[in-house]
């Protein structure tokens, strides 16, 4: 029987970054992958082929040049579901290339089938026609999650489906309703709306993104509702339901209902439903290994990412909070150098969110009603990119920056950011927080001219304007 130092399950972002830090300490690593395909959801049905699918969406309809050439302005009329995907096609080929490259390069060994414990030491891997065993000395779980399918949604993958099946669609819908006013309904509910789909969004809480600032959350609403999207907040789905496909008012096909518990009844053509994700550990055998997941597959884990079997770890999303491929590949480098003797850091509370809905919006650190409910003394900058030179010439007359700043020291305690390249313009405020930098410091440095990044020098100088009157 085979035997590893490192045994790795899954190749998502948090698995291949375990795989080739192990592999880097000189052990001897194998990872496991039940898919046909590496690279997890993130490449093959997250995040890499919904920010693809953006991309062409933003590209072929030109909505971010109609600010500059105006509101008819497009790069292809009559979108298709092809159109789309040839771009999706490319970006994931291309990633999954690389995956493979890295994993070879490292020498790690790529197993395929569907892992199971044996042992707290043991797995077998099962495949459709054979199977196979090894031992090992540890264990990364890194087995990501899955849409959240409840038994009583009608599920057919054709009109009524969570976010992997979107992206097999055969024909862009005329009209969708959006359940789930989270990360992952905003973003496909405003790729929709930005194709000319007539999209209603229902949303339980009072506000889409509630994790957000409360003035970025109200300015992306606005921006919502201008691109006409109809947004049902406060309320929530009683049932959902197939109708025999029927002509609708505006002469498109009705083929869905939704009930809200309030009575109202809403009518499309298809369903995405977005809320929430669960883990996929069902399959591991976790008893075997003298292991339990939670009631949604997750993995509890300490601050080094162990769980309750010393030599076995969790990483990624089957963890829970934050769920993000930033922070899984993090993970899973750190859970390695904690098994194997390493000092390194922990895993740092300073990381940004990025939201690629359309348009992008990025935070990093505190909000106003956290600072506020912590008793903090601030000040808010702000920069509208119709101030910017560069905003101008990008056409983005809605796009802002917030910098929320110490009243009595200046240091930078939260960056929030609506507008393009808003998820690459938060890591310069990520750094100077880091290093517990002052809002002086966009005063007294130079930024190139022009660009969105001197956004931070207008929002400093707006900042210490309304400090200098406190």
């Amino acid at each position: 029987m085979r035997h590893y130092d490192c045994a790795v399950i899954g190749t998502g972002p948090a698995g291949q970054k375990a795989a080739i830090q192990a592999a880097k300490l000189g052990k001897k690593v194998v990872i496991v992958e039940k898919n046909p395909t590496v690279g997890g959801a993130t490449i093959n049905t997250g995040t890499i082929p919904s920010k693809a699918l953006r991309e062409a969406v933003m590209h072929l309809t030109g909505v971010s040049k109609r600010g500059l050439f105006g509101n008819d302005y497009c790069v292809k009329r009559d979108i298709t579901v092809s159109d789309l995907i040839a771009v999706s096609q490319q970006v994931i080929q291309h990633e999954l290339q690389l995956v493979r490259t890295h994993l070879d390069r490292n020498g790690i060994d790529l197993i395929w089938g569907t892992a199971a414990f044996e042992t707290a030491n043991r797995l077998l891997i099962t495949r459709p026609n054979d199977s196979e065993q090894f031992e090992a000395d540890k264990f990364f779980i890194a087995t990501g999650t899955r849409p959240a399918r409840p038994t009583n949604v009608p599920f057919n993958d054709k009109t009524i489906f969570c976010s992997d099946a979107l992206l097999k669609l055969e024909r862009l819908p005329k009209s969708i309703i959006v359940v789930g006013g989270g990360v992952i309904g905003v973003e496909y509910a405003c790729m929709m709306a930005t194709l000319g789909i007539k999209v209603t969004l229902v949303e339980a809480r009072k506000e889409v993104l509630g994790f957000l600032d409360h003035e970025i959350t109200e300015a992306f609403q606005y921006h919502m509702r201008s691109q006409g999207m109809t947004l049902r907040l406060g309320e929530k789905v009683a049932k959902i339901e197939s109708l025999p496909e029927t002509t609708g008012e505006n002469g498109s096909s009705v083929r869905v209902q939704a009930t809200l518990e309030s009575g109202k009844t809403l009518r499309a053509q298809t369903l995405l439903y977005a809320i929430g994700r669960q883990g996929t550990t069902a399959a591991l055998n976790l008893e075997k290994a003298g292991l339990a997941a939670d009631d949604r597959e997750r993995m509890k884990v300490d601050a080094n990412f162990r769980t309750a079997v010393e030599h076995i770890y969790a990483i990624g999303d089957v963890v829970g909070f934050p769920a993000l491929a930033s922070t899984a590949m993090e993970q899973g480098r750190l859970a390695v150098c904690h098994a194997y003797g390493i000092e390194t850091k922990s895993m740092p509370e300073l990381f940004p969110l990025g939201i690629y809905a359309v348009p992008e919006i990025s935070m990093v650190g505190k909000t106003e009603d956290q600072l506020t409910q912590a008793n903090i003394p601030y000040e808010a900058g702000v920069a509208q990119y119709s101030e910017l030179a560069r905003g101008q010439l990008l056409g983005d007359e809605l796009g802002m920056l917030k910098l929320l700043i110490h009243q009595e020291d200046h240091r930078i305690l939260g960056v929030h950011a609506i507008g393009t390249g808003a998820t690459e313009l938060i890591h310069i405020g990520q750094a100077v927080m880091a290093f517990n930098g002052t809002v002086e410091f966009f005063i007294n440095n130079v930024f190139n001219f022009p660009t969105l990044a001197e956004a931070y020098k207008v929002a400093a100088l707006n900042g210490l304007n309304k400090l200098r009157n406190v």
